[in-house]
């Protein structure tokens, strides 16, 4: 980054009144991965699931002056054969306009210390096959693949369908 970026660029956490904000850069993310006939998220759904009662989540916003460049969202998970809770980045995205300047970078180093200050054993995040860029910025960070792993997912009808079986 350069000086003038650097003095102009930061991160702060999110908080209810940034849900339209979370939700446009969820939809621009969405596009950029082709995968906008997936998304059913609202305000309504992210206020409540993220700033309600038991949030699910945190969001972390990045902002170069006043105009928003980019967020990560993430959640603690848990590893049994560490013995201690993990983080796990759901989402990281920077603006087309924005990229180039290391806020991608300083959003991932911004979660990774979070994680090392909540004493997490792991920090980890999944990465569409097809991404090379983001494939190879995260190696060059020292991030290794576990290709040995493969994610399964049960959503919608096949989920209530096994939540309902006994």
């Amino acid at each position: 980054m350069s000086e003038k970026s650097r003095t102009e660029f930061h991160i702060r956490s999110a908080d209810a009144s940034d849900v339209p904000l979370i939700l446009a850069f969820v939809s621009e993310l969405a596009e950029y991965e082709h995968l906008s006939h997936l998304v059913t998220a609202t305000e309504s759904k992210l206020r409540d699931t993220l700033f309600g009662t038991h949030p699910g989540a945190e969001v972390v916003l990045a902002f170069e002056g006043s105009e928003p460049a980019g967020f990560a969202v993430f959640f603690h998970n848990f590893s049994t054969f560490l013995g201690v809770k993990g983080l796990w980045l759901e989402d990281l995205f920077v603006r087309p306009v924005f990229r180039g300047r290391g806020y991608g970078k300083a959003l991932l180093l911004h979660v990774a210390r979070v994680a090392c200050e909540r004493g997490c054993g792991r920090f980890e995040w999944s990465v569409l096959d097809w991404n090379e860029p983001s494939i190879r910025f995260y190696k060059s960070l020292g991030a290794q693949p576990l290709d040995d792993w493969t994610i399964f997912r049960v959503t919608g009808k096949a989920l209530q369908e096994l939540g309902a079986k006994r």
